[in-house]
C-alpha cells in the first residue's frame, strides 16, 4: 500500500469546511513561480503544472532507476497546491486575475534532499528533452495559520475567506500575509473531471497573535 500524505496527514489536507487555528510544520516542495491568469491556455500557470509533476513522477518512479533515494518509500504524489498574491494588496482581487503571482507547488517526500531533486531535473530533462530550468526546491515554514475547506467554485472563495479572517479575529489572531506568508490553496479535485459545485479546496491564510 502506497504512503498517501491526504490520509495520513488529514489536519493538513482535509479540514472541515468550518474553520480551524493550525500550526504547519516546516516543509519541502518542487516549486515553480509565475504570474497572469491561471485560465489562459498555454499560460504561465498551466505550464507550470506540467513542469511539476514532471519532476514529481520522475522522483516517485525513481526506484526503477540506478539512481537510490536513501529511506525511499512508495507514495501517492501528494496534490497540487499554490501560493497566491497580487502587487500592493494583501487581498486577493478575483475580478483581475491577470495580476495574480503564484508558486505553484507538490510535497516533497522528506527522504528527498536537493541532490535527489538535482538529479530528478537532470532527469527528466534528458528523458523528455523539456527545460525544466524553473523548477527548483523550495522549503516553506508557515507557522500558524487559519485553514478551512472550501467547496465549490475558486471565484467563491471571498465567502470562506471572510469566515476564516473573522474565526481568527474572534481567536485573538490577525491575518499575516506579507511577501513570505501568502494566501495558500491545496486543490483536491481536478476541476477537468469534477462538477464546479463539487470541487475541493482546503484555503489557508498565515495568522499571528493580536497585540
Amino acid at each position: 500500500m502506497s504512503f498517501d500524505y491526504k490520509k495520513e496527514y488529514k489536519e493538513y489536507y482535509m479540514p472541515k469546511n468550518t474553520p480551524s487555528i493550525i500550526t504547519i510544520p516546516k516543509m519541502n516542495y518542487i516549486a515553480v513561480r509565475g504570474k497572469g491568469d491561471p485560465n489562459t491556455e498555454d499560460g504561465e500557470y498551466k505550464n507550470s503544472i506540467s513542469l511539476l509533476y514532471g519532476i514529481a513522477f520522475t522522483l516517485k518512479m525513481s526506484y526503477k532507476t540506478s539512481h537510490k533515494i536513501e529511506g525511499y518509500f512508495s507514495y501517492v504524489v501528494p496534490p497540487l497546491e499554490g501560493f497566491w498574491w497580487q502587487e500592493g494588496t494583501t487581498n486577493i482581487d478575483y475580478n483581475h486575475k491577470e495580476d495574480f503571482n503564484f508558486i505553484s507547488v507538490i510535497r516533497l517526500p522528506d527522504f528527498v534532499t536537493k541532490n535527489d531533486f538535482d538529479w530528478a531535473i537532470e532527469e527528466a530533462t534528458k528523458k523528455k528533452g523539456i527545460d525544466y530550468s524553473k523548477v527548483e526546491f523550495l522549503t516553506i515554514d508557515e507557522g500558524e495559520c487559519v485553514q478551512s475547506m472550501h467547496i465549490g467554485s475558486y471565484d467563491s472563495e471571498p465567502k470562506t475567506i471572510e469566515k476564516m479572517d473573522n474565526y481568527a479575529k474572534e481567536q485573538g489572531y490577525v491575518i499575516d500575509i506579507n511577501k513570505n506568508r501568502l494566501h495558500h490553496e491545496i486543490y483536491l479535485s481536478d476541476p477537468r473531471r469534477c462538477d464546479v459545485n463539487k470541487l475541493k479546496t482546503v484555503l489557508r491564510h498565515p495568522i499571528k497573535k493580536e497585540k
